[in-house]
């Protein structure tokens, strides 16, 4: 099968940063469905593992998480997905990745693919909207209301990829006015599109920014990008008693100023519940399923706003450029062989 892969972690630039190659076909076990590729999604973890993590002697390392396709054959222990349905799912860290034709994933991390997507604006959701979902709803517990503060929920970088998906989810399952944060013209029009009621500029202080807008301190913060040049911002907007979420690898995170206000922090990782195979593992299956609802009920849509090309080096090669920029809107995905 036609694979794309790195043997060596080098800079994109390098014309062997990424590689067209052949590997043999996996074969479905157990909980296994064996899925063939027809999108790709391109993510922030796709350039952190190529730049930062060097494969095995002699086994080429294939990237990718986000996918869209359809499944080929199951393993014996499957019983929630059988041959010829479409789905969609973010995959597992420790297993090799879904640029390739065709991917081994274990179905209690899968879901229906919505029935109103094709399959590149279908493979720009899982991961993204992984999470977001667990940062929001699991971690945060947005549903919970925080006493005294305002019913808000500030997102820092509201116009990416995980941004993108937890403004609608937001807007979709929760009564909060969603404050979002972008730089750009373009991205602050991005965000109200999705539905953030209001969209505040990160490069000013945003103690300030958010107190112009006369809502109270918010209850919820969730910081996508950048945490370590927003963090003291943060300390100073959010409520007493308030929660924290953040999702990016910051070098250094001092949280100790978060303690005279009782501010709990929450890490979210969707992988860890794969990784580390959780007995609540099938809740990321639960979640897919309920993002597909949603969709297919037009109440929340793809983030995709590119399809780059088709999934071989040269395209993918393309994609982590961009998400190296750090100024991307949405969700890039490759489509097709």
């Amino acid at each position: 099968m036609r694979a794309v892969a790195y043997r060596t972690s080098q800079p994109i630039t390098a014309e062997t940063s990424l590689i067209d190659i052949e590997l043999p076909a996996p074969t479905a076990e157990g909980h296994d469905l064996l899925v063939e590729v027809r999108a790709v999604s391109v993510n922030p973890v796709d350039v952190k593992v190529r730049a930062g993590v060097e494969p095995e002697p002699d086994q080429p390392k294939v990237l990718g998480w986000d996918a869209a396709g359809v499944v080929k054959a199951v393993g014996r222990e499957v019983t929630l997905f059988r041959p010829g349905d479409e789905v969609f799912y973010a995959g597992a860290i420790d297993r090799p990745g879904t640029n390739a034709e065709f991917h081994l994933v274990d179905e209690r991390i899968v879901g229906h693919k919505p029935k109103s997507l094709d399959y590149a604006a279908a493979a720009a959701l899982p991961l993204t909207a992984i999470t977001a979902w667990e940062a929001l709803f699991d971690r945060l517990r947005v549903n919970d209301p925080v006493p005294g503060a305002a019913n808000a929920v500030l997102i820092v970088g509201g116009a990416g990829g995980v941004g993108s998906i937890a403004i609608q989810l937001l807007r979709a399952l929760t009564d909060l006015t969603v404050i979002a944060t972008a730089s750009r013209p373009e991205t602050r029009e991005w965000a109200l599109t999705l539905g953030a009621h209001h969209v505040l500029d990160h490069g000013r202080p945003l103690a300030a920014e958010v107190d112009q807008l006369a809502l109270g301190a918010p209850a919820f913060v969730f910081s996508t990008t950048h945490t370590d040049r927003h963090i003291d911002e943060i300390v100073k907007l959010i409520a007493p008693q308030g929660r924290f979420a953040l999702i990016d690898d910051p070098a250094v995170l001092d949280v100790m100023p978060f303690k005279r206000k009782s501010v709990s922090t929450h890490w979210e990782m969707m992988f860890a519940r794969s990784l580390f195979k959780t007995p609540d593992t099938i809740e990321q299956h639960k979640l897919l399923h309920r993002v597909a609802e949603l969709v297919d009920a037009g109440k929340i849509r793809t983030t995709l706003t590119e399809t780059l090309g088709p999934i071989d080096a040269a395209t993918l090669k393309k994609a982590h450029r961009m998400i190296e920029t750090d100024r991307t809107r949405g969700k890039l995905v490759l489509a097709g062989f």
